[in-house]
């Protein structure tokens, strides 16, 4: 399905554009801020990959958030974005990168595209990120902060993420970012072999569990790591 009538079915998004350039840097009013982010709330609480921790350095969160909430962009907290979604807490989109290990080159995919934070933080680190949300409006607001952030590399698509995006696939890393009662049987089949995914299992409104999948050949492993709360994974109706 389309994203929206003004927009291509498939969204071109990516990497920030002039990304490390100085006067962009020296511009940004913003930029404290994120290291702060990343020294208090991320580093202070284990996660230690460089490709991850420069990618929340880089990327400019609070284009990611609406304009009246901008000054608490930063914060350690999920804001809301609308739509009855969140944009998550810092630390747990830093957690759930890491947990991917995604890397320059990689094709990854993302449910639940929300505000498209999460999406650009995985193309900074240079992989190559599909993303799909199943609100429109969502979805067309989160592929315009991806445009107006300087992203190249993002493809969005307004559509139903438990069935994945098979005619992209397969993945090396598969990054879920509202809650399911179980794991999607249709997003396993997409991860490459030894390709991970991470995902928030349990009942919608209450506490789930955040679990790492792999795939290694037939063999799908699952680990439950810590409690979250997100969002329910919502579905098309049938």
């Amino acid at each position: 399905m389309p994203v929206a009538a003004w927009a291509p079915r498939l969204l071109p998004v990516a990497l920030l554009a002039a990304a490390l350039g100085a006067p962009a840097a020296a511009a940004d009013p913003y930029v404290r801020e994120r290291e702060r982010m990343v020294k208090e709330q991320i580093e202070s609480r284990g996660v230690d990959d460089p490709a991850t921790l420069a990618a929340l350095r880089t990327v400019p969160r609070h284009l990611f958030v609406p304009e009246e909430r901008r000054r608490a962009a930063y914060d350690d907290r999920p804001l809301p974005i609308g739509f009855g979604q969140t944009i998550s807490q810092p630390f747990i989109v830093a957690y759930m990168t890491q947990l991917v290990q995604p890397r320059a080159g990689m094709r990854v995919l993302e449910v639940g595209t929300g505000s498209g934070y999460q999406a650009a933080v995985l193309a900074a680190i240079g992989a190559e990120v599909f993303t799909v949300e199943i609100v429109e409006g969502l979805a067309a607001w989160g592929a315009q902060n991806l445009r107006t952030a300087g992203f190249a590399r993002v493809q969005v698509r307004h559509g139903d993420g438990y069935h994945g995006w098979p005619e992209r696939g397969p993945y090396d890393a598969i990054v879920v970012t509202a809650a399911a009662d179980h794991i999607p049987p249709p997003l396993i089949t997409q991860l490459k072999d030894g390709a991970r995914m991470v995902i928030p299992v349990g009942s919608p409104f209450r506490t789930q569990t955040l679990m790492l999948v792999t795939r290694r050949g037939e063999d799908v492993t699952s680990e439950s790591l810590l409690p979250v709360r997100f969002v329910p994974l919502t579905r098309a109706p049938r």
